[in-house]
């Protein structure tokens, strides 16, 4: 554990249903926080690239879990690779179900960006009654890619299922440079490509929320940058529209590339973010152990 002047951080293994260890990264006030905020990060990333996030949350009162998804980052599992939708939504599980042990009092909130996006939204649509909101950053429901091709990824994916197939370009994920060069040098995602059924399991998910949406009912916080190249702002858009939700946001950020919280302008979108989760804070909330 280090400490800071304003927080804590603490390093940590899960195990996952399957018997995985799964690393998760906390950080925390120093006192009793307002919320749980869980972490859910996309393809080409992992947990450590929520430091300056989970930062800003701590300093406007929030505790913050973020999980390597199996096979990434500092989690154990075979890189990159994923039989289905659900063996994430379980590792996403043990993160929320670890909030919920230790803040039994305090409102959790769930924040997904991309790939992770979908899992978090699956996640949601399967147990929203354990959390008090999602925000869905870069929502990777719609993608760069003819429906048929991904019709076909399912198909060859019971066949060919570790072809690799799909590889990101951080170039697209930001326009700060200096956000891509630590993509570029991060070992932890040094030479990533999607396996087909990594792409096929994610294809599954959306196949999932496509006919989900309409009973999705908790509020709901999605973000969009217009130029982003990675996934479609009309995915979010979609979301939005068939969402069950009664309480839902949509934000589109003009030429804001994928990754809205590595982007230029993210000092905008993290406060956007802690301004909804605010507003949908109880006023009172019970004590419970930090950290």
């Amino acid at each position: 554990m280090s400490t800071q002047s304003q927080f804590t951080s603490h390093d940590e293994y899960l195990t996952g249903g399957d018997g995985l260890r799964l690393f998760v990264r906390s950080w925390f006030p120093t006192g009793v926080p307002l919320g749980i905020l869980v972490i859910c990060h996309g393809f080409l990333a992992h947990s450590g690239h929520y430091k300056w996030v989970a930062e800003r949350a701590v300093e406007a009162g929030y505790g913050v879990y973020a999980i390597d998804l199996r096979g990434r980052g500092r989690s154990e599992g075979e890189r990159f690779f994923v039989s289905e939708i659900d063996d994430y939504v379980s590792d996403l599980a043990q993160a929320v179900s670890l909030a919920y042990t230790r803040h039994v009092d305090l409102p959790v909130f769930l924040i997904g960006h991309s790939a992770g996006g979908v899992v978090s939204a699956v996640y949601a649509l399967r147990h929203q009654n354990l959390l008090s909101g999602l925000i869905c950053e870069s929502f990777a429901y719609r993608v760069p890619a003819p429906r048929i091709a991904l019709s076909l990824f399912k198909l060859l994916a019971r066949v060919i299922p570790k072809v690799p197939v799909l590889k990101l370009k951080t170039v697209d994920f930001s326009r700060d440079p200096v956000a891509v060069a630590a993509l570029d040098s991060d070992p932890l995602i040094t030479g990533e490509v999607q396996p087909l059924r990594t792409v096929a399991a994610l294809v599954h998910g959306g196949d999932e929320l496509q006919k989900g949406f309409p009973q999705i009912s908790l509020p709901l916080l999605i973000l969009h940058g217009t130029a982003d190249k990675a996934t479609l702002p009309a995915g979010s858009e979609e979301f939005f529209q068939r969402a069950g939700s009664v309480d839902k946001t949509l934000k589109l950020y003009d030429g804001h590339f994928h990754d809205l919280l590595q982007d230029i302008g993210r000092e905008q979108v993290m406060s956007d973010i802690l301004g909804w989760i605010g507003q949908h804070v109880p006023v009172q909330t019970g004590k419970t152990t930090a950290g």
